[in-house]
């Protein structure tokens, strides 16, 4: 099979590394300097250095339909923030195309939407013709890179696209499941990085194990809550893309989402924990459009909420925890 990878950040290049052992991969940089860096080193050394390029991954940079051509997959590893212009840059592709990004979108300029889109509703408004999914789950690039044993959600509403996912990637150390319930699985991905950002801070502030447990749990509550009132499926938030994504990145140390919590507890402003970080924390970028989203459907998110007032400076760390702890006593299921 031949895969192109559209985007040569660190989980891009892990996931291209990890199929080149089996396929014959492309991995697209934007940046051409970058690009040559990477041919001629044979490692992504800003974004995922010490690891190898195999013999059967390619680099390229230039006019991304030419990449694509020729290809039997086509992966887009942008961050969320480039996705639409990167599909509307795929117009016309007949073969399965995936993306890779976590989170909903900012509120378009002159857009009617009074709120921003997933990942699937960004490309039926802008490439409605694509066949195409997603390709999400618990999963820190390093691992894979490194083929550790990692289980990933292919989720679309096409079957073809989920079989195509699964047949390019399941090996080995990479287990791939198929799902149908794709706003689950795009939900469950966007609000566990804001829900990580939570789970920092409480790790920052040392406020216990205690208090690390009930957080991932009710912010599993909030998840679920929004991703219904969009149309998910329940059971998809019990699996990979829901608890599992979220407990990996709400306390796992790699995580550059929970990074931003812990970084924010020891006083650091937001600017001074974002370029700490050399990547995109998602969660940053998607916390206030997850809130804002919520509130249009009249989801309650208590959690997430506290965590757009920290960012936005209207509560120091301590503040946001005892706006949390202060709320009115409630059933558990609600």
């Amino acid at each position: 099979m031949k895969i192109c990878v559209l985007g040569a950040g660190a989980w891009g290049t892990a996931l291209a590394v990890n199929a080149a052992g089996r396929h014959s991969v492309t991995l697209w940089a934007r940046d051409a300097t970058q690009a040559a860096a990477m041919a001629g080193a044979r490692e992504n050394a800003r974004y995922l250095p010490g690891t190898p390029f195999p013999p059967a991954l390619t680099i390229a940079d230039g006019n991304a339909q030419a990449a694509v051509h020729g290809a039997d997959l086509v992966i887009v590893a942008t961050p969320m923030a480039a996705l639409r212009h990167q599909l509307e840059a795929l117009r016309g592709t007949t073969v399965p195309v995936a993306w890779l990004c976590k989170g909903v979108e900012s509120v378009q300029p002159g857009s009617a939407d009074a709120f921003g889109l997933l990942a699937h509703e960004i490309q039926a408004h802008v490439a409605p013709d694509l066949v195409s999914g997603v390709l999400s789950g618990p999963s820190f690039a390093q691992e894979v890179a490194h083929r550790q044993p990692t289980a990933l959600v292919a989720a679309s509403t096409h079957p073809v696209v989920r079989e195509t996912l699964v047949d390019a990637f399941h090996g080995p150390a990479l287990r791939v499941y198929a799902n149908d319930d794709i706003v689950g699985v795009e939900v469950g991905g966007a609000v566990k990085n804001v829900l990580a950002i939570a789970n920092g801070l409480c790790d920052g502030l040392a406020l216990g194990l205690n208090a690390r447990a009930a957080l991932i749990t009710r912010g599993l509550a909030e998840m679920t809550r929004f991703g219904l009132a969009l149309g998910a499926r329940a059971d998809t938030f019990m699996g990979l893309s829901g608890l599992g994504d979220l407990v990996l990145t709400a306390t796992g140390d790699l995580s550059r989402n929970r990074k931003i919590g812990l970084l924010l507890a020891q006083g650091r402003t937001l600017a001074q924990a974002v370029d700490s970080l050399g990547h995109v924390a998602e969660g940053v970028y998607c916390a206030r459009t997850v809130v804002q989203r919520a509130r249009h459907l009249g989801i309650d998110m208590p959690i997430s909420e506290g965590v757009v007032a920290l960012l936005d400076g209207q509560h120091s760390p301590a503040e946001a925890v005892a706006a949390l702890m202060e709320r009115e006593p409630s059933a558990e299921t609600g």
